[in-house]
C-alpha cells in the first residue's frame, strides 16, 4: 500500500518587541479605534448584490464575470482610501497602506471574494471587507501602524487556491494541476483577472516581506453557537488525508445464493463505514472521519453487490492523530476482509499537512477579544482557507465568528450584523496589538 509523505513545514519563530515605545498620544488613540458597523454592513450588502441569485444565494465563481465585477468594486474602494493597489501574477488583488516604517515587513489580512455555485453572503467576503473597514477606521482616526498593512483578496479560493499558493510559493508549476471550476485553463483564467501564469513565481513573497497573516472568517459550523461564544480563536487548519477504498466481492443471484455463501461487497462496505464512524468517535481528542461517496456495482435490486468503491476523508490538527487513525483504519479493513471473504484495497488520493496557528497571533486574538468583552473558544478549522497556505510560510492566525445553525455554502448562511462587527473589531484590535508586539 502506497502512502503519501508530506513534510510539515515549521513556522518561523517569533520574538516579542517588548521594549518598543510609542508616542503616548498615538498609543492612546490606537487603543480606542473601533470599526464602523453601518459602513461594514453596507460594504457586505453591496458585495452580496454582485452575483445574487433568485434563491438568495450568491454566485461569484472564481474567474467569472461576477468575480471580476466584485474585484473591480473592491479595487475602487481600495483606491478611494488611497491604498497602493496592484494585482500580482497569481491574481491576488492587494491594497497596501504604508506604515510609519516602510522597511518593516507587512501585516497582511484578507480572504477571498469568490464563492461556490450557491454560496452565502459571508464566506470569504467578510474577511476581505472587514479588512477594508479596519483600514477605514484607522484612517478615520488619522492613525498609521508602524508596519505596512496589506489587504488581500486571494484568487479562486473555492477551487484552485492559486492565489494563496502563488503568494506562499506552494503552487505547482504544472498548469494541469489546477482543475478550474469553469473548465478553462489556469493560464486563460488568470489573464482575465490581471494575473500572469508565465510570471507566476513572481507572486511568491520573500520571507522578510510579511510579519504575520490574519484572516477573519465565518465558522461554517455550529460550535460557537452551541457554546454561546462570540469569537473562535483558531488553533490551526487541520490536515487532511483522503483515500479510496475498493471492496471486491462476487456479484451473484440475489435469490439463489445462500447468505452463508455470499461475498457481498456492500455488506462488507457497510461494516467499513460503521468502523470508520466508531474509530473517529472513540479516538481521544476530536478528529473527524467521513465516508462521503459510495458507488455500488452492479447496483441492481436482484444481484448481490460485487464491488463497492467509497471515499474516506480523515481530518485533524495533529499529524500523529492522523497516523493513528490510518493505522486503526488499516487494521479494521484487514479484519473485515477476513470476516467477509472480500478483497479490500486502500488507495491514497491526496494528503494535506496541518497548519498550526502562531502562538503569538493566537494570544493577540485572545487578548483583543478579552479587551472588547467578548467570550471566545479555542478550536481548529476543519475547512481549508487561504490561511492554511499562508501559515506554512509566516506566522498565521484566524478569527471565527458564529454561523447560525452551522450552515454555509448556501443561501441560509447567516451571521448577524453585531457578530460581523465583533469579528471586525477583534481583527482591528489584533492588528494593532501585533503592530506593537512584532519587531
Amino acid at each position: 500500500m502506497l502512502l503519501l509523505n508530506v513534510r510539515i513545514q515549521t513556522l518561523p519563530q517569533l520574538l516579542y518587541a517588548r521594549n518598543h515605545r510609542f508616542p503616548s498620544q498615538q498609543a492612546a488613540r490606537t487603543s480606542a479605534v473601533r470599526p464602523n458597523q453601518e459602513r461594514l454592513i453596507r460594504f457586505l450588502n453591496q458585495m452580496a448584490a454582485i452575483g445574487m441569485q433568485p434563491d438568495g444565494s450568491v454566485c461569484r465563481r472564481g474567474f467569472s464575470q461576477a468575480d471580476v465585477i466584485g474585484r473591480n468594486q473592491l479595487m475602487s474602494w481600495m483606491g478611494d482610501l488611497g491604498l497602493q493597489v496592484r494585482v500580482d501574477a497569481a491574481g491576488n488583488l492587494i491594497g497596501r497602506l504604508e506604515g510609519l516604517d516602510p522597511a518593516l515587513p507587512a501585516l497582511v489580512t484578507g480572504s477571498h471574494l469568490d464563492t461556490v455555485p450557491t454560496g452565502g453572503r459571508f464566506d470569504g467576503v467578510l474577511g476581505v471587507l472587514a479588512g477594508l473597514e479596519a483600514v477605514h477606521a484607522l484612517l478615520d482616526e488619522g492613525i498609521r501602524l508602524r508596519h505596512p498593512l496589506e489587504l488581500v483578496a486571494f484568487a479562486d479560493e473555492e477551487s484552485t487556491m492559486v492565489g494563496c499558493k502563488g503568494m506562499a510559493g506552494s503552487a505547482s508549476p504544472d498548469p494541469s494541476a489546477f482543475i478550474t471550476s469553469n473548465g478553462e485553463s489556469i493560464q486563460k483564467n488568470l489573464e482575465c483577472i490581471g494575473g500572469n501564469w508565465t510570471d507566476l513565481p513572481s507572486a511568491c513573497r520573500p520571507d522578510s516581506a510579511i510579519a504575520a497573516f490574519l484572516e477573519l472568517h465565518v465558522e461554517q459550523g455550529a460550535v460557537l453557537e452551541q457554546r454561546a461564544d462570540d469569537i473562535g480563536v483558531v488553533e490551526g487548519v487541520v490536515g487532511q488525508r483522503r483515500f479510496t477504498i475498493r471492496v471486491i466481492g462476487q456479484a451473484n443471484h440475489a435469490g439463489t445464493t445462500p447468505m452463508s455463501m455470499r461475498q457481498d461487497a456492500l455488506a462488507a462496505a457497510s461494516r467499513i463505514i460503521l468502523a470508520i464512524e466508531q474509530m473517529a468517535q472513540c479516538h481521544p481528542g476530536d478528529p473527524v472521519a467521513t465516508v462521503g461517496r459510495l458507488e455500488v456495482w452492479p447496483n441492481a435490486a436482484n444481484v448481490v453487490p460485487g464491488a463497492v468503491t467509497m471515499t474516506v476523508d480523515l481530518r485533524d490538527l495533529d499529524p500523529q492523530v492522523l497516523d493513528q487513525l490510518l493505522d486503526s483504519l488499516t487494521q479494521s479493513l484487514e479484519r473485515i476482509a477476513l470476516q467477509t471473504d472480500c478483497e479490500i484495497r486502500l488507495e491514497p488520493q491526496f494528503e494535506v499537512a496541518p497548519t498550526p496557528a502562531s502562538a503569538l497571533v493566537m494570544a493577540a486574538i485572545d487578548d483583543a477579544a478579552s479587551s472588547l468583552g467578548l467570550s471566545r473558544s479555542y478550536m481548529p478549522s476543519r475547512a481549508s482557507h487561504d490561511a492554511q497556505e499562508m501559515g506554512r510560510r509566516w506566522p498565521m492566525g484566524m478569527i471565527f465568528v458564529p454561523s447560525r445553525g452551522g450552515l454555509s455554502h448556501s443561501a441560509a448562511e447567516f451571521t448577524t450584523d453585531d457578530q460581523c462587527w465583533a469579528g471586525t473589531a477583534v481583527l482591528l484590535e489584533t492588528l494593532q496589538r501585533l503592530d506593537r508586539a512584532l519587531p
